[in-house]
């Protein structure tokens, strides 16, 4: 199980870094920007759920588990938001959409690293 874990972790870096920064370099939120985002948003779910089981614990109230509960809300929230920009069609919040991106993307980089770099025991 900890190989799809850590897969699923990785994916999720993928898809993010890959639909933020095409959103930055591109200058405008796209339909497939959205998906990716989705995609990433799943895979971290994916990896953080598993990770959990393999670990026995349920959250736990530190460092790693505060700023990863913060960055799966932050991105479910990030996706719900650039999903209305683009039903809403809005050209000038789909132009300047990577701001919030990219904030989100840095704050989603906390956690996965101290996971990376620390493991849980954090």
């Amino acid at each position: 199980m900890l190989i799809y874990a850590i897969v699923s972790i990785t994916l999720a870096l993928v898809f993010y870094s890959v639909g933020v920064w095409a959103e930055k370099i591109q200058g405008v939120l796209k339909k497939w920007h959205l998906a990716i985002f989705w995609l990433g948003l799943i895979f971290d779910t994916l990896g953080t759920t598993l990770m959990g089981q393999i670990a026995g614990e349920g959250f736990k109230l530190n460092f790693h588990g505060i700023t990863g509960l913060i960055a799966i809300i932050l991105m479910l929230f990030h996706a719900l938001w650039a999903t209305k920009v683009l039903l809403q069609n809005d050209e000038s919040a789909k132009a300047s959409f990577h701001k919030f991106s990219i904030i989100v993307w840095i704050i989603w980089l906390i956690p996965y690293l101290s996971g990376a770099i620390f493991g849980v025991s954090m």
